[in-house]
């Protein structure tokens, strides 16, 4: 049984993704990050950079007790490692795929946070950053959409490198992109879409209430931000 500390943000919605592939018996322990739950103590024994999400695998291949993992790339990977699956063991393959994990992690994560951030959240409208992080967006999904040319998923089989991306990028309009500029993206983002798994993941994320107040609130900014 996997213990999932969770809320519904693209790096929470990556590990129910993979959870709901896999089959792996798991309950969801909402951490309600506008609330500011994510200070607890409790949850900083588990991720000690204050962010989701977490799990703990109270049932670990080595028999022993429990592990506790944080960083959705790191939960990725060991899960992968965990079922075998989503990961390939072939040295070629496998970097293919952690190539492109890392550059979710390291590239369009961040800059769509950010791009997130200064349109959505920012107090005041500040041009320059909005404009900065729009256009690097921008540039990361030309990245993708020119990797997915001729492919069906990112690299190559189905794998966590799509689980991780997938999430960031289904929140093209919200970072004001046109999805007529990347074809082979979109294309990529149906498929994901009809997938039954990732389908199942976005309705645990449904029912989980979280209001529009309670992110935008005078307090939730301060947890957030």
């Amino acid at each position: 049984m996997i213990d999932l500390h969770y809320w519904t943000t693209p790096n929470g919605h990556k590990i129910s993704i993979f959870l709901e592939e896999s089959g792996l018996d798991y309950n969801v322990h909402p951490v309600n990050i506008g609330a500011g739950q994510q200070f607890e103590p409790h949850f900083l024994k588990l991720s000690p950079n204050n962010r989701i999400p977490a799990i703990v695998d109270n049932n670990p291949s080595d028999g022993g007790e429990p592990i506790s993992v944080f960083e959705s790339g790191a939960i990725l990977e060991y899960l992968a490692d965990k079922v075998g699956r989503f990961m390939p063991l072939q040295p070629r393959l496998r970097v293919e795929v952690q190539q492109w994990l890392h550059w979710q992690m390291g590239g369009l994560g961040p800059m769509a946070g950010q791009n997130h951030h200064f349109v959505r959240f920012a107090p005041e409208e500040i041009p320059y950053a909005i404009d900065r992080y729009v256009k690097e967006t921008a540039r990361l999904y030309g990245v993708l959409d020119r990797q997915l040319e001729g492919r069906e998923y990112v690299a190559g089989d189905y794998s966590i490198a799509d689980i991780a991306i997938y999430p960031w990028a289904k929140g093209w309009e919200l970072q004001r992109q046109r999805l007529e500029d990347f074809p082979n993206m979109a294309a990529w983002l149906a498929r994901m879409g009809n997938r039954s798994a990732v389908q199942r993941a976005y309705q645990v994320a449904e029912a989980i209430s979280q209001r529009p107040e309670d992110v935008l609130s005078s307090e939730a900014r301060k947890a957030l931000f």
